[in-house]
């Protein structure tokens, strides 16, 4: 409900704990490692939303097969480097 994300209080909220920060946050990471990468152009549909129950989400879009294809590269160097062990378990980290 939107009434819960209003303090009544009125001492400030805790941006981390708003959907849409948080959503808003995760956009700007991305953002700015898509520019470093020189793929920022390529996702121009990248943003950060809130649905009608008040579930944050990020939007990435639509983008050509070769900003995908690069973006594919790059999150397998990422493993590569990171090793194994920084992938394990993301799969049920997702499913929660």
């Amino acid at each position: 409900m939107a009434s819960e994300l209003i303090d009544p209080d009125g001492e400030g909220s805790d941006a981390s704990a708003d959907p849409w920060f948080e959503a808003r946050e995760a956009v700007l990471d991305l953002r700015d490692v898509l520019k470093a990468a020189g793929l920022a152009r390529q996702f121009p549909y990248l943003q950060a939303d809130v649905n009608a129950f008040g579930n944050g989400f990020v939007t990435l879009g639509r983008t050509t097969p070769k900003a995908a294809k690069r973006l594919a590269e790059l999150l397998k160097a990422a493993r590569e480097a990171m090793g194994e062990a920084a992938f394990a378990g993301r799969e049920r980290e997702e499913e929660r």
